[in-house]
């Protein structure tokens, strides 16, 4: 364990010190998305609209993402991590306002800016690791930025957990959530230490060219990311509403359930370098996917038998079970994405991806909220869910085949 701990510091400073600020905007993404839907259900909102204002979130992502992913290629990235580590919290504040005050129009603009605000960090993050880490650390740094989430959820649910248990009159949904908002300027310091120098790559063709890309290439390596994010936006933004709804879990003790699964995932995140190592890509996405994905059946279908006293167990343990399993891929998944691409598609790549996971979750929440106003139960769309997640697989599979016979042939 110390072994793999070292590897990680050994990362540059600056590079360091961006991870933290990214650590930060999850922390508010990590809250919203589990503690908000609960928040809103206080204050008298139902499912169907939670959905609908959390789908402007994800259109604003998807209105700035392809532009943006077209805008870094040959240019510097430093100044983006500025305008998300201002603008996440900012307007995370806003939406707490308009959520306390019941806005509907400041709701919808929050939302919006809060999305395209969010996408200056998620989209040229991995651009600027690529650009600015040495090749033999960049498994490194792509785990230890996606275990941000992990390590942002941890304290957040611990935060919310131990303190909705002392006084949940006092630290109800809403000052907690306003408390997590307030630390996160804190990314605004660590964005102000990261050294100003940064590797630009030569610019070979005009950025407006459309030709300058390997569109059969691209296309190819995201049609599992678009898959597997349609089926994510039906589950991801609603899972605190099933244990809430379905299984009766207060606000602390989802927040203990998340917190262990946090710590279980940002855990198993540290081995995958090692895991590409013992077992390769090509075995260990379809493995820890198909596992993931037995998981949430199960945990779904407790649903069928939730007056059963062990039917909570059950669930809570299959999540325990799905966290590290899904976001184990994830970094192994994105780094073969973006290698399989090649350098110089890389920013339009990571465009697309955001531009895929925005515009999908953007329809999924839509849906979702279409489908709990005609009281389509939980556990039916958490099916479908598993359905695209197996489709995804599958092509996940094809792709790394694909990798290997590009890489063998010298392509990569």
């Amino acid at each position: 364990m110390t072994s793999i701990i070292k590897e990680y510091t050994k990362l540059d400073r600056s590079i360091l010190n961006i991870i933290v600020v990214e650590f930060f905007v999850q922390m508010i993404n990590v809250s919203f998305m589990s503690i908000l839907p609960l928040y809103m259900k206080v204050e008298g909102y139902s499912d169907s609209e939670y959905a609908h204002f959390t789908s402007y979130r994800y259109l604003g992502m998807l209105a700035l993402a392809l532009a943006l992913g077209m805008y870094i290629k040959g240019r510097k990235i430093l100044p983006m991590f500025y305008i998300a580590a201002v603008g996440v919290p900012l307007f995370g504040l806003l939406i707490l306002i308009g959520v306390h005050i019941h806005s509907t129009s400041l709701l919808m603009v929050s939302h919006l800016l809060w999305g395209t605000a969010y996408t200056f960090i998620q989209i040229p993050i991995l651009p600027y690791i690529l650009r600015n880490v040495p090749v033999h650390q960049h498994t490194s740094a792509i785990t230890l930025n996606f275990a941000t989430w992990s390590i942002a959820s941890i304290l957040s649910f611990l935060f919310i957990g131990v303190f909705n248990t002392i006084n949940p009159e006092l630290f109800n949904e809403k000052h907690l959530l306003f408390g997590i908002v307030t630390l996160s300027f804190s990314g605004i310091y660590f964005i102000m230490k990261v050294s100003r120098q940064e590797h630009v790559p030569a610019l070979e063709e005009k950025r407006s060219s459309m030709k300058g890309y390997d569109w059969k290439i691209i296309f190819k390596a995201l049609i599992p990311t678009s898959i597997i994010a349609l089926g994510a936006g039906f589950t991801i933004p609603f899972i605190s509403l099933f244990f809430s709804n379905v299984h009766g879990m207060t606000t602390a003790e989802f927040s203990y359930m998340s917190f262990a699964a946090s710590f279980i995932v940002a855990y198993a995140a540290l081995w995958v370098p090692k895991i590409k190592q013992g077992i390769g890509y090509r075995r260990a996405v379809p493995l820890t996917q198909s596992l993931a994905i037995m998981a949430l059946v199960v945990m779904a279908t407790t649903q069928y038998y939730s007056d059963v006293s062990t039917a909570v167990v059950i669930a809570i343990v299959f999540y325990l079970v799905r966290q590290p399993l899904m976001n184990i891929a994830a970094p192994m998944t994105s780094d073969i994405t973006m290698k399989y691409v090649g350098a110089r598609n890389r920013e339009m790549t990571s465009g697309l991806t955001s531009a895929i996971w925005s515009g999908s979750t953007f329809f999924s929440a839509i849906i979702f909220g279409i489908l709990r106003h005609l009281d389509v139960d939980y556990v039916n769309i958490f099916l479908i869910t598993a359905a695209l997640y197996s489709i995804g697989v599958v092509w996940y599979i094809i792709l790394i085949h694909d990798y290997d016979k590009r890489e063998k042939a010298g392509l990569i």
